[in-house]
């Protein structure tokens, strides 16, 4: 599989931790001497992904509903426009996975899912090799399951949307009957809902 990488590394503007940086390598000092402003790095990615959805090209993003929330919110802090909410098809292996084959036991990250798949992630953690990584995990499972290579992009955007609703909803059933709140549990994908702080404290 051919892969054009576009990668972006962001000043946060704050000292980054020593347990992140033991993570994915990049240290402050890096950070500060090579990374771009947030709003310009927010910008450049909203676009690209703008980009890809107007072309009509699916974003595969791995636990979709986190990056693209996390988007989106950066988009708005950082006044940013560019065609969010989620403007295209989705491919997510995470919530893709959890439908063809509910009852594997183990863990579903993406480590293990390339284990399972027999994809070969190079730099776990390294934004650019998780991307290609998940791209890769997406594919495997078409080549595995034709339901899901049969789809469409656009009825496999709404399965996908049904499938972690309905995955949402039995995990707040099971909350409630255990007695835990639910308060963190979101059936919309691939983000969630925007809920100004005004509304969030009614």
């Amino acid at each position: 599989m051919d892969t054009t990488v576009h990668e972006w590394l962001v000043d946060p503007g704050v000292d980054i931790p020593a347990e992140a940086t033991a993570v994915h390598g990049i240290t402050t000092d890096r950070a500060r001497e090579d990374g771009m402003s947030p709003v310009d790095a927010v910008r450049e990615i909203a676009e690209e992904l703008c980009r890809a959805w107007s072309a009509g090209v699916p974003v595969v993003a791995f636990n979709a509903a986190y990056d693209l929330t996390v988007l989106d919110r950066e988009c708005r802090r950082h006044d940013v426009s560019c065609g969010f909410p989620v403007a295209g098809p989705v491919i997510d292996p995470y919530v893709i996975d959890r439908e063809v084959d509910k009852y594997r036991r183990g863990k579903r990250t993406l480590t293990a899912m390339c284990e399972h798949y027999r994809v070969t992630l190079g730099d776990a953690h390294n934004a650019a090799a998780d991307a290609v990584a998940a791209g890769r995990v997406a594919w495997a499972i078409a080549q595995r399951y034709p339901q899901v290579a049969g789809m469409s992009l656009a009825e496999l955007h709404e399965a996908q949307v049904g499938w972690h609703r309905e995955r949402q909803t039995d995990f707040a059933a099971y909350l409630r009957r255990t007695g835990k709140p639910t308060d963190g549990v979101c059936t919309a994908w691939p983000q969630r809902p925007f809920i100004p702080a005004a509304a969030a404290s009614e």
